[in-house]
């Protein structure tokens, strides 16, 4: 993949693809766990709602591989449960086992090897949220997997052009502010962020751009994580 195709890209697959090998297991989560968030109105079991929480918190080391399993193992008993009651409404199951699926598939990846797996894990994510999201529209699925795209972009920025930053921009009210807008998702002073940055000498145009942009940004946005020193 090249620089260019992979800014206009509109399919995950060779994206995902591209990562393989270059991305951190957490980054990868965290996109999994955005796309889950993005339909979050079809997460109405409890269960399947705690299994995106529970793998969230693991991805800042705030839960337990423990406390992961247990999260998995709840989402899927959720997935059967409603499949079972939709079949016996003469429904068709197929919703309930995208957006269940989606919630639980995730979680589990810290047992899957996503390094060699045909089918990468975080891709099944995408396609279940898409599928949820628009069923019975491939207008609305469409839209789902190009927000995944930015969504993907947000997370792992241009990887052909690693950005460093200057120690001098990380004073100690930068630092603060992108700690409260990762800790209570306030992607909304991104703006604010850009500013203080820029009081702070940073003068790279792809750092203000970005949080100067529209976004889409979610929990594990390159920006913030640069900041922030995580990976």
């Amino acid at each position: 993949m090249t620089e260019q195709e992979w800014l206009s890209c509109t399919d995950l697959a060779p994206m995902l693809e591209f990562l393989r090998g270059k991305a951190s297991d957490r980054k990868l989560r965290l996109f999994a766990i955005a796309c889950c968030r993005n339909i979050w109105h079809h997460l109405t079991d409890p269960r399947s709602r705690n299994a995106v929480v529970i793998a969230e918190q693991f991805s800042d080391g705030l839960a337990t591989q423990e406390q992961l399993i247990e999260a998995h193992k709840a989402a899927w008993e959720a997935d059967h449960h409603e499949k079972a009651i939709l079949r016996h409404a003469g429904r068709c199951p197929l919703i309930a086992e995208d957006w269940a699926g989606a919630a639980s598939w995730h979680v589990g990846w810290e047992t899957d090897d996503a390094s060699t797996s045909d089918c990468h894990p975080t891709s099944e994510v995408s396609r279940l949220c898409a599928e949820a999201s628009g069923v019975g529209s491939e207008e609305a699925r469409r839209a789902e997997r190009s927000l995944q795209c930015r969504l993907l972009w947000d997370i792992f920025g241009n990887p052909f052009r690693p950005i460093t930053t200057n120690h001098s921009w990380l004073t100690s009210g930068v630092v603060a502010l992108a700690t409260d807008i990762y800790q209570d998702r306030a992607f909304d002073r991104m703006p604010i962020l850009a500013d203080a940055l820029q009081d702070a000498g940073c003068d790279s145009a792809d750092i203000l751009g970005h949080c100067r942009s529209n976004g889409p940004h979610v929990r594990g946005c390159w920006v913030i994580d640069l900041l922030l020193g995580k990976e």
